[in-house]
């Protein structure tokens, strides 16, 4: 397999002030790929990797942390996304042949919502601990 490097450097070129130049995929892109991917590859093989959970939650908390600064109303979402996606992924143990696995994609990427949560909350407590010119 021949790779062309000139386009890998393209797509995750980013300058020092930490803006997109000339790529067409952003930290937060990138970022959400890698927990799906993590996501599949853990409800797939689990026992491929004994820290999965510990993975999901890292992506998590690096997209939060790295992403853009959400208003409350997105915050909020997400942290019900956390607590309801598990809970509603349940149901799809009842599809035969491919419940069990949505179930388990959809309970990982749950973790990873929940790493953005944590992330975000602990942004949320620095910016009400620090004086506002920090």
């Amino acid at each position: 397999v021949k790779i062309n490097w000139r386009t890998v450097s393209q797509l995750i070129r980013i300058d020092n002030n930490n803006k997109l130049k000339g790529s067409i995929m952003n930290t937060d892109q990138i970022l959400n790929i890698l927990g799906l991917l993590a996501a599949i590859g853990a409800a797939l093989a689990p026992d491929a990797f004994a820290y999965w959970g510990l993975a999901l939650l890292v992506i998590g908390l690096a997209a939060g942390f790295m992403g853009e600064a959400l208003d409350m109303a997105s915050r909020v979402a997400m942290t019900v996304a956390a607590v309801a996606l598990p809970t509603i992924a349940n149901g799809l143990d009842t599809i035969p042949a491919v419940g069990m696995q949505l179930n388990g994609i959809i309970d990982n990427m749950a973790l990873v919502i929940g790493g953005v949560v944590i992330a975000n909350f602990v942004l949320v407590v620095k910016d009400r601990v620090m004086p506002a010119g920090d």
